[in-house]
């Protein structure tokens, strides 16, 4: 039997995805900053703009790779998002808290092209995965705080309105002190360039402006009562031996306890990355996405 299936036409586009590569964001000391921009084909409904997430793959704080999980985002793009997948500039040429800024000239500069992109500038969510989940909690936690904010796309405002971190260090004094960081080769050369000061003293012990310097990147230090913060989602792997899961732990309690919104998803022997992921786990930070911003 020869039979031909017929299906109807789609004039809206709706459910498909368009990729806008390298869109310069900032360009600071002369290093181009560019972003990966996944939209959806379709209007938004009244053209109110769809809600944004900013995406921050984790690179130990060096230059993230913005294509890596680009296929599972365009998952999420098809439900109606938006998705930059950004970068920074790496530690070993900007000390901290520059990873932070870029990202921040990438959220204004979004925001500034708001109607270029179709984006509704009121729901931003944040989310990063290890050093880049480190970033999403600070900007959860330092929305327009004028010590992180550069003149570049000035008036726009740095504040989210959803936070998702995936096994990111929440206080990297204690990974300094406690688990000795400073001991191995490459992790002292990794913090040092980081903090961009001396971390430790002739005898082996934190310096006091080496633990200025990380408390500063550190977002459990800024968890305090009183705050106007965004609902946080913490995902870990308690078998991580890179960011110890008890970081995340540590960092939900810390946010209950000051009366904030923190949901906690610990993945059983689960390492850093690789099988951490799963669809249901792509599932829970989807509908916490969507809940909080969609």
């Amino acid at each position: 039997m020869n039979e031909t299936r017929v299906i109807a036409h789609n004039p809206d586009f709706l459910g498909m995805v368009d990729l806008r590569p390298d869109i310069e964001f900032a360009c600071p000391d002369g290093e181009r900053l560019a972003l990966q921009l996944l939209k959806p084909m379709w209007k938004s409904p009244e053209g109110k703009g769809f809600p944004l997430v900013v995406f921050i793959q984790g690179s130990a704080w060096q230059k993230p790779n913005q294509f890596w999980q680009l296929p599972q985002l365009s998952l999420l793009s098809r439900r109606g998002f938006v998705i930059a997948s950004v970068t920074h500039r790496a530690c070993w040429t900007a000390k901290a808290p520059a990873f932070l800024q870029d990202v921040k000239s990438a959220i204004r500069f979004l925001r500034a092209h708001a109607e270029e992109y179709d984006i509704d500038k009121e729901r931003v969510c944040a989310w990063g995965t290890s050093s880049g989940g480190n970033t999403a909690l600070l900007l959860g936690l330092t929305g327009d705080d004028p010590a992180f904010e550069t003149e570049l796309w000035a008036g726009e405002s740095t504040r989210v309105q959803a936070v998702v971190d995936c096994f990111g260090p929440s206080n990297l004094v204690n990974m300094l002190q406690s688990e000795r960081r400073h001991e191995e080769s490459e992790g002292a050369a990794l913090f040092t360039a980081l903090a961009g000061c001396q971390l430790v003293d002739e005898d082996g012990e934190p310096t006091p402006e080496g633990v200025a310097a990380l408390k500063v990147i550190s977002p459990e230090y800024y968890v305090e009562k009183g705050r106007n913060l965004p609902p946080f989602l913490l995902l870990h792997g308690d078998a991580d031996p890179v960011v110890l899961y008890s970081d995340s732990d540590r960092m939900h309690e810390k946010l209950t306890s000051c009366g904030y919104e923190s949901q906690l998803v610990k993945v059983t022997d689960a390492p850093h990355e690789g099988p951490f992921w799963s669809r249901e786990l792509l599932e829970i930070i989807f509908s916490f996405i969507q809940e909080k911003i969609g």
